[in-house]
């Protein structure tokens, strides 16, 4: 039986709140999963490992996840994006002796292929819900999903801490399981079906742009989300603990607390943007202007680290200042992009353009996840913030022939 609401406030609400479920699940599933294996002996760079395969299936997720939208609808994409989550949950809920490295990663696979069919799902399906003339107003529906779902994601790594001190983990994931059943539930009965689904069969040989607007966008989103997550994922937190002696509480206080802030600029940035020129809604050269912003600041961090030698108060100053203006230049820079991939998409079959380009943005974070590990290791976060730096150059090189 099913009670559809038609307007597109409703459906909008219903797509958001589907998706802050998922979110709250996925930051919470994450600060578990280092939590709980931290206290298992596992290494920090081994527990990065486990979420390797969570990283390569969000790049395959999104390169085929689009073109199966545009067949079967985003809802369906969606709902199939909470089931899986659903499932990994449950996976994990198993007893201690089975949680072995393999058994893992299988269930973080499942549930980054569960995180971008929703996230792919919930962007996309925007495009069908606005009219094409009203730009501005996708803007801001654009910005207020991107930027709440990553500050409910940094509440999710309060949560998932929280749950682990309070009921442990196998009951944390059998609840989270049994919250996420109830977002399906509802989004069975009261979402419409048809949104998304193309007019017209698109030939599998689309999953591939031939735009160069969008093509020059998903490179660009590459490089943006590689310069951060080189020196954030796993070089920062490493730092902190190992060179700093930061606990594993402050360690996971500031990164969530950074999260949660970065997604309040990400839903502002409508406003942020508009006093700089950007009236109703952002251009291509506005990408091109953000990034070129904020390229400098990674190596800014690095020469303040290196002037500041072994002391390490001004190191601690140098990195959380330093952390928290780079949040604010990455946020707007990608709540533009976020924006652009939005109105560049074909109006028909949305979704495969929207998820090339979010094969390219998880491309993106599993070659910086990488590098983070192996560049930290071999020679040090300064080395990591230099790359960075050199990313955002060639974002800032790629985007400054964006379409208006």
């Amino acid at each position: 039986m099913s009670f559809e609401l038609k307007s597109p406030i409703a459906q909008y609400s219903l797509v958001t709140l589907s998706y802050w479920a998922f979110t709250l699940s996925d930051g919470a599933l994450r600060m578990l999963v280092v939590l709980f294996f931290h206290q298992l002996g596992y290494s920090p760079l081994e527990i990065a490992g486990l979420f390797l395969l969570y990283e390569f299936f969000g790049v395959v997720t999104n390169l085929y996840g689009g073109w199966l939208a545009s067949a079967i609808g985003l809802t369906i994409t969606m709902q199939l994006g909470l089931a899986l989550q659903i499932m990994a949950l449950l996976m994990l809920a198993a007893d201690n002796s089975l949680l072995t490295v393999a058994y893992v990663m299988v269930a973080q696979a499942l549930s980054g292929i569960a995180k971008d069919l929703n996230k792919m799902s919930a962007k996309a399906s925007i495009k069908s819900l606005v009219p094409a003339n009203a730009q501005g107003q996708l803007y801001r529906w654009v910005a207020l999903l991107t930027g709440s779902k990553n500050a409910l994601k940094g509440l999710g790594f309060f949560l998932g801490g929280w749950l682990l001190a309070i009921v442990g983990f196998q009951a944390a994931v059998g609840l989270m399981a049994a919250i996420l059943a109830l977002a399906l539930v509802a989004s069975l009965l009261l979402l419409e079906r048809s949104t998304g689904i193309a007019k017209q069969q698109q030939a599998f040989s689309s999953l591939f742009s031939n735009n160069s607007g969008i093509n020059r966008l998903s490179a660009a989103r590459f490089f943006l989300f590689g310069s951060r997550d080189i020196w954030f994922v796993i070089a920062l937190p490493l730092f902190l603990q190992s060179q700093l002696q930061w606990s594993y509480l402050q360690v996971g206080t500031l990164l969530a607390a950074w999260v949660i802030g970065y997604g309040f600029v990400q839903a502002a940035a409508p406003k942020l943007t508009a006093k700089t020129g950007d009236r109703h809604h952002p251009s291509g050269t506005s990408a091109f202007k953000w990034v070129v912003l904020l390229c400098l600041l990674p190596a800014a961090i690095a020469v303040s680290l290196f002037v500041s030698g072994d002391n390490s108060f001004w190191v601690a100053i140098s990195l959380v200042l330093g952390l928290l203006v780079f949040g604010v230049f990455f946020a707007i820079n990608s709540s533009i992009h976020s924006y652009l991939i939005v109105a560049y998409a074909r109006e028909d079959g949305a979704s495969m353009d929207v998820g090339f380009y979010y094969m390219c943005n998880a491309a993106g974070r599993l070659v910086g996840t990488l590098l983070s590990g192996w560049v930290y290791q071999s020679s040090g976060l300064i080395a990591c913030l230099l790359i960075s730096s050199a990313m955002l150059l060639a974002a800032a090189f790629i985007s400054r022939k964006l379409p208006a």
